[in-house]
């Protein structure tokens, strides 16, 4: 066999053109339109009414408790584990439902409990 032969030529096998790729326009999304008769949905609140028997209201009735509650009897109540509830605290209870959540040591590990006076979630101070 001569070295020629067994050189490739650089051209592809094949003589198909390639596709042109084509460009994806991305356009930004609409805003929600509201429709007759409809009306959207609104921020959880406090004032709204909460299904009894839920989670949620599960560990706010413990936080409410005179004596406030500890993390591991929340994550005994829930089944969450502990960085769950730790985000339960910080992102519904305290930032979108706005109430004052209290920590202090105890005796049986760190107790959190909610003070009745409403925070203002960007200043994170008492009403």
């Amino acid at each position: 066999m001569s070295k020629k032969a067994s050189k490739k030529s650089g051209k592809s096998r094949s003589a198909r053109p390639k596709p042109t790729q084509r460009k994806t326009v991305l356009t930004p999304p609409s805003p929600p339109t509201k429709m007759a008769g409809t009306t959207l949905a609104k921020p959880l609140t406090s004032s709204r009414k909460r299904r009894s028997g839920t989670k949620l209201a599960r560990v706010i009735a413990m936080l409410r408790a005179r004596g406030g509650t500890t993390i591991v009897a929340m994550m005994q109540a829930t089944g969450w584990q502990q960085h769950s509830v730790r985000g339960f605290l910080a992102g519904v209870v305290h930032k979108k439902l706005g109430l004052n959540l209290m920590s202090e040591p105890g005796e049986s590990g760190r107790v959190y409990r909610i003070d009745d006076r409403k925070v203002d979630a960007k200043t994170n101070k008492a009403d």
